[in-house]
Formats: structure tokens, sequence, C-alpha cells
């Protein structure tokens, strides 16, 4: 009987002496390792992704490259509408023009451009001034902010921000969601993944091969003429009956102190 007695003590004992706050431990170090490397893969895979996507778009665009062999790739890309349109016509700050397209994407324009140094503009602009910066060879980027999320704008902001030659800007009563502008040239589609954005930008943004009226002009916003932080007001109004017509009648032709 004593015998049983000591070995169910001895049992009581060891039972006891289980280190439960080490296995604790232990336990909770091991879920940690589990969700920080689980984590760390997770990122890992997105970057891939990223990189793989990124590699795929610049693959895809590549054939889009102007070169004096092809110096319009943009002919290829479907949906794109072409117009030609005479540079150098400039109306003055308080003119209005009679657009024939809308977004417009050549024609009379202000004599001062807009700002096109990669700017997301975030409210309209006065369209006389951008359409000047298509002139200049830059890609205006419009898109209707009642036909767009937020998770489609972030997109075509990376398409914009910081780019040289390249503007976006929101461009109410828009019929489609998104719309591209180089000068003569426009593509309008409905979503901000739609390859063909990428295309029309490397196909005509400062393309030199005669796309465009002044090459070399400048995208940099004029001193003291034009305040990109406030930047002239879009009119949604219709042109009224004294608006530059499209043939230039009423603007004054030629470069003059600010058309370059």
């Amino acid at each position: 009987m004593a015998k049983n007695k000591a070995v169910r003590g001895a049992a009581v004992v060891n039972q006891r002496s289980i280190p439960w706050v080490l296995v604790a431990g232990v336990t909770v170090v091991a879920v940690f390792a589990a969700v920080i490397f689980g984590y760390a893969y997770s990122r890992w895979s997105e970057q891939a992704a990223t990189r793989e996507a990124q590699a795929a778009a610049e693959k895809a665009t590549e054939a889009f490259k102007p070169s004096p062999q092809n110096p319009d790739p943009s002919k290829t890309i479907p949906g794109v509408v072409t117009a030609n349109y005479e540079g150098q016509q400039h109306v003055k700050p308080d003119q209005r023009v009679a657009y024939d397209k809308n977004p417009p994407f050549g024609g009379p324009h202000d004599g001062v451009w807009a700002d096109c140094t990669g700017v997301v503009y975030p409210q309209p602009v006065r369209t006389e001034n951008m359409v000047h910066s298509l002139e200049h060879g830059a890609v205006w980027i419009a898109y209707n902010p009642d036909k767009l999320d937020q998770a489609s704008l972030d997109r075509l902001k990376v398409r914009a921000q910081g780019k040289p030659y390249t503007m976006l800007s929101p461009y109410p009563g828009l019929d489609s969601p998104i719309s591209l502008q180089s000068w003569g040239h426009q593509l309008k589609v409905d979503n901000a993944d739609d390859q063909r954005i990428d295309q029309f930008i490397t196909a005509l943004r400062l393309n030199n091969n005669g796309v465009y009226p002044e090459v070399g002009g400048s995208c940099q916003a004029y001193p003291g003429a034009f305040d990109t932080n406030n930047p002239p007001k879009f009119d949604a109004t219709p042109p009224g009956p004294d608006a530059v017509p499209m043939d230039g009648k009423g603007a004054n032709a030629g470069a003059g102190q600010m058309g370059q």
C-alpha cells in the first residue's frame, strides 16, 4: 500500500515539473516566426508579380516606339482617331475656341501652354491652355471624375506624375472614363488597365518624327504667365458665337513671344 502511494506521489511530482511557461513561450515564438515568414513570402510574391507585370508591359510597348522607319506607331493601335491641324494659331486669355472634338487634340489655342512636366491637376484646367501643350509634344490624359473610381485614378497617376511631357486632369462631361490626347491623335478607353494607354504614350509622347508642330517646345510653365498651382479654370459652357473657329480666323498666327 505504501509503495502504491509512493508511486502516485512521484507521478504527481513529475506532472508538476513540466515547464509549461517554456512550452508556451516556444509556441508563441514559433507562431510569430510563421507569421513573419508568411508576410515576407507574401511581399516577395507581390514584388515578383509587379516586376513580371512591368516587364510584360515594357515588352508589350516595345513595338510602339517611334523610329524613322515607323514614324507613327499609333496608327496600329485600335481606336486611335487622327486629324490634321495647323499649328501656331493663338488666342487671347479671354477668348474661347469652338473646338470640333471633345476633348480637343489640336487647333487654335491659348498663347500660353499648360505646365506638362508630369503634373497631376486636381481640378479641370482651361482647355485652350492644355491644347497648346500638345503642340509641344505632350500627352494629355483626361478622365471623367464621375466615371472613374479612386483605384483607377491612382493607376493613371502612375503614368503621369513626374513624367516629362505628360499631364493628367479631370474633364467633366467626358463621354468615356478616360481619353488620351496628343497633337492630332486621340484614344478613348473604358479601363485604366487597358494596355493601349501605354502604347499610345510610347508612340506619341515627344515623337519628333513630324507628329507635332513645335519640336523643342518647352513643357515648363511660362514664368508669370501660367500658375501650375492655380491654373486657368475649365469652362464647361458651350462657346459663344464670338468663339474662334477651327480654321483659326480671329486667332493670332505665328509663334509669338510665348509660342515656343
